[in-house]
């Protein structure tokens, strides 16, 4: 759980599980709504897998995602910019020096809305110790330094390969007993602390009560351009599609 304080501003926007890529183009236009202010926000809270392959450690997925990446840098410099790293987003402060990163091991981030405790997180927090063990061992910085340096030798057939199995995911599917899987999910985490537990990660736009705790998991950006903001009376679903102009 992350020591970082962190306020959340009326009007900021959540945004989950873009996965930019070739595959999911849409985030670039999103930003460049907010840096142009077609899109206001004091405050862009990215919570997750926003790229598809990124990671601290190994160049190309930084160059190949060049775009999106400057223009979130650019962006830092005017609003506050938060990122929870997600699974397919690590490693990132060197990439993103004007943004509050929040790494798997931070998260679940307590937070305070208008004098209400909130939490953030990703989603993978609290998984499987397989899969736990996994993500330290992936993030391992030596570890990435030689996959990058044996993804290029092999001209990218590593990242190649991801692309390829990536593409070939069903983002947008729902999970029929999703209820139960967050109660399980969240069985160790003391939701009376909070008013509010957003995540995404579960791309299943769904929100419902745990006792007194309001659980929301966001919509993914990348299944229809939805994302939330802190209007004056709570979370609001957006839709991108109609703010384009």
């Amino acid at each position: 759980m992350s020591p970082k304080p962190l306020k959340l501003l009326e009007g900021a926007i959540f945004l989950s599980d873009a996965h930019y890529s070739f595959k999911h183009k849409e985030l670039y236009g999103f930003l460049k709504a907010v840096a142009t202010q077609q899109i206001t926000t004091p405050q862009l809270v990215l919570m997750g897998d926003i790229f598809d392959l990124l990671f601290g450690g190994i160049p190309y997925t930084v160059e190949r995602n060049r775009e999106a990446v400057d223009l979130i840098n650019t962006l830092s410099d005017n609003i506050e910019i938060v990122y929870l790293e997600g699974n397919h987003d690590f490693n990132l402060a060197p990439i993103f020096p004007g943004v509050k990163i929040f790494s798997i091991k931070e998260q679940p981030v307590v937070c305070e809305f208008k004098g209400q405790p909130v939490a953030l997180a990703h989603g993978d927090f609290d998984a499987p110790f397989g899969y736990r063990f996994y993500t330290a061992v992936i993030r391992n910085p030596v570890l990435l330094r030689f996959l990058s340096l044996l993804d290029t030798i092999g001209r990218h057939f590593i990242i190649d390969a991801l692309d390829t199995k990536l593409e070939r995911k069903n983002d947008c599917h729902k999970m029929d007993t999703f209820e139960s899987y967050v109660a399980r999910h969240l069985s160790q985490q003391d939701l009376s602390r909070y008013t509010l537990f957003i995540e995404g990660h579960h791309h299943q736009d769904y929100a419902f009560m745990i006792d007194d705790c309001r659980y929301v998991n966001l919509p993914a950006f990348a299944c229809g351009l939805g994302y939330m903001r802190f209007g004056a009376n709570g979370l609001d679903r957006v839709s991108f599609a109609s703010e384009e102009v």
